[in-house]
């Protein structure tokens, strides 16, 4: 029954990350990807982020999640299954603004905390958008399912009031989740790599 309210909380930010995912597919997204870094190096001669964090992405991501959980909250309106499950309504209600709000909110925490994780892998040495071999690639394989679970998750928390293990628990779903929809994009060509 867990699972159940999770995925009915948090399924806004599933759909918008798969959502974004196609968009970096388009000619508006290719014809607006300025990187977020402005093509510029650290003080070790190293990218910032590197050419996948985009402005187009950090945007698209942001207005995503605002739209989805816009659209999962209308859902949610007319079916007790999904609205009585979702943890954001226990304690606020249901409406546009909040909504448009929350699902910014997790937008922009989603690509906020991928950040670290780049910035980290351009100091290893890791192309952006590669996969390495070895401890090194098994380790930011993991980190690359939680990075922006983490962030998510914080703002989940502080609108419902998660507890430790809730968070916890979120992050792990999250992570078997990311993975399989990695998969599913993998499949249609939409990712280049799991």
């Amino acid at each position: 029954m867990r699972i159940l309210i999770m995925y009915a909380t948090l399924m806004p930010v599933v759909i918008a990350g798969a959502a974004n995912m196609v968009f970096t597919k388009t000619q508006l997204y290719r014809s607006h990807n300025s990187p977020i870094d402005g093509g510029k190096s650290f003080s070790d001669g190293k990218r910032i982020f590197g050419d996948n964090k985009t402005w187009a992405g950090f945007f698209g991501m942001t207005a995503a999640a605002a739209l989805a959980q816009i659209l999962w909250g209308l859902l949610s309106t007319s079916s007790e299954a999904i609205g009585s499950r979702n943890e954001l309504y226990h304690s606020f209600d249901n409406t546009l603004l909040f909504n448009a709000a929350a699902g910014a909110l997790f937008g922009l925490a989603y690509v906020l905390f991928e950040l670290p994780n780049s910035f980290i892998k351009r100091r290893l040495d890791i192309q952006p958008g590669k996969t390495e071999r070895g401890l090194k690639g098994a380790v930011f394989f993991v980190i690359d399912q939680v990075d922006s679970l983490f962030g998510v998750v914080l703002i989940l928390a502080f609108f419902s009031g998660l507890t430790f293990p809730q968070y916890i628990q979120y992050i792990i779903l999250g992570a078997f989740t990311h993975i399989a929809l990695n998969a599913l994009l993998f499949t249609m060509k939409i990712r280049r790599n799991i």
